[in-house]
């Protein structure tokens, strides 16, 4: 079993800047890629940015050169740096993992809410 719990939400106006965390424990090794998926209100949830346990990164035309993901393997952690915020960022962010037996992503976190002001 894996866990995931993120942190760093909160409001923001545009133009600003948040980092959200993302402690995974457990079985860690069962999970590759982790990921950060997004969920605004009335839309489907998306996959923001993934990133590989050797660092090979993937992200959502949306964010790309505003935000950057990364991983710190030695503490289990991963992050969201998010720059240049818009208000159609705001959403409840989400920490995941794919499952290497199912290729799937079905480790979640409880997600964390990112709120951008106009």
């Amino acid at each position: 079993q894996v866990q995931l719990v993120e942190s760093g939400g909160g409001l923001v106006q545009a133009g600003g800047s948040l980092t959200l965390s993302c402690a995974a424990s457990g079985n860690i090794f069962s999970i590759n890629p982790m990921g950060w998926y997004r969920q605004a209100p009335g839309k489907q949830r998306e996959l923001v940015a993934s990133i590989t346990r050797g660092g090979s990164t993937n992200y959502a035309d949306s964010v790309k050169g505003r935000f950057t993901i990364s991983r710190d393997n030695a503490k289990n952690t991963m992050y969201l740096q998010m720059n240049s915020l818009k208000p159609e960022d705001t959403a409840v962010y989400y920490c995941a993992g794919k499952l290497v037996v199912t290729l799937s992503w079905d480790i979640w976190g409880q997600g964390t809410q990112v709120t951008v002001s106009s």
